[in-house]
């Protein structure tokens, strides 16, 4: 064994041939994207797996898929088609990323997906990680990857109890992820890797026994997986308040498109405060004694990454159409479900189309 960073490494044979052979087994062989494996499926399946599970994302990626068979047809879509197969997904950056990468493929490589892991990392929302798996899977090139699955494993096996996010906790990580990478069966590796800790290395009760690494796995001979690796140092979750009116008219809705950057950008939303006097003066002031309040919705929850939304429903009928702010727009029920939506608001808009 050598000594990385003062870790003592496996030797690798011994990893690679554990692994495959589990996965030969065990592993999973009949995921989507796996039929065929190529680059372009294998990036889109790579991308909606970014801080999702993988049965969230089956559905979406096979509605997705269905939608925009090839590159070039999600190159040519409107935005507004994309958000709106991602509306529920969540993280909606990554939706934008793959249209705007999308469009630069077709441009600027002719539609042809580049095979080079530094011209795929140039493409929005493509990380070095992410640029390797697309490779290794699709195109079978010896590239490492370091998922958070991969790091859990990783960090278990060599007993690493730190956050797997420090920089030079990460480096170490990706030395130890290329020292275990094999030159052949790179494909088949790479998703080994990523089922152990999908299925077997979980964050909470982890099946060590049936784990191919297990003898010679420090976080289990200390009998203590779920302490490996370290958490996040706790802060707590800021809480903001927002309120929305589903203003309605004539079996209209009232509706917006957020701007593209900050929060659910791109998607379409209805008029939002930051308190329900706002709310109200903002009613009063542009739509007179033209609207009637039907409902009120109390202290609803939403979890982001980094804070708590709550947030209100106030539902109005209008009417009689008043001059409203240029970025609003009344679209018609069936209008409003093909535009991409934020949860929260599908939700909220989901009651309006009841009532």
């Amino acid at each position: 064994m050598t000594a990385v960073l003062g870790i003592k490494k496996s030797p690798p044979r011994w990893w690679q041939t554990n692994v495959l052979s589990w996965y030969q087994y065990h592993g999973r062989h009949d995921l989507p994207w796996q039929h065929p494996k190529t680059p372009y499926r294998v990036w889109l399946a790579e991308i909606m797996l970014q801080q999702t599970q993988v049965k969230t994302v089956i559905p979406y990626y096979q509605r997705f898929l269905n939608t925009f068979p090839t590159l070039d047809a999600l190159a040519q879509a409107p935005l507004d088609d994309v958000l709106n197969l991602w509306s529920g997904l969540g993280y909606y950056a990554r939706a934008r990323n793959l249209h705007r990468s999308a469009q630069i493929i077709a441009t600027e490589y002719a539609g042809d997906f580049p095979l080079n892991a530094e011209t795929l990392q140039n493409l929005p929302g493509i990380g070095q990680s992410t640029a390797h798996a697309i490779l290794a899977q699709s195109d079978n090139q010896a590239l490492a990857i370091l998922d958070g699955n991969v790091k859990r494993v990783l960090c278990r096996f060599h007993g690493i109890a730190e956050w797997p996010e420090q920089s030079h906790i990460k480096k170490q990580l990706w030395t130890l992820a290329e020292h275990y990478m094999p030159t052949q069966q790179a494909s088949e590796y790479t998703q080994a890797m990523m089922d152990l800790g999908a299925t077997l290395c979980t964050r909470s009760k982890p099946d060590c026994t049936a784990c191919p690494l297990h003898k010679k796995c420090l976080a289990f001979q200390r009998n203590a997986p779920e302490q490996y690796p370290g958490k996040k140092p706790s802060k707590k979750k800021p809480t903001r308040q927002r309120h929305f009116a589903i203003l309605m008219h004539a079996k209209q809705l009232l509706m917006y498109q957020r701007p593209m950057q900050g929060i659910w950008g791109g998607l379409w939303s209805v008029p939002e405060f930051e308190s329900q006097a706002d709310l109200e003066h903002w009613l009063s002031t542009h739509c007179g004694t033209q609207y009637q309040v039907t409902q009120r919705v109390k202290a609803l929850k939403h979890e982001f990454t980094h804070f708590t939304l709550k947030y209100t429903g106030t539902y109005c009928t209008l009417a009689k159409k008043r001059s409203l702010p240029d970025e609003y727009q009344w679209l018609s029920h069936a209008q409003v479900f093909k535009k991409g939506l934020a949860k929260p608001i599908q939700h909220l808009l989901e009651q309006a189309v009841e009532m």
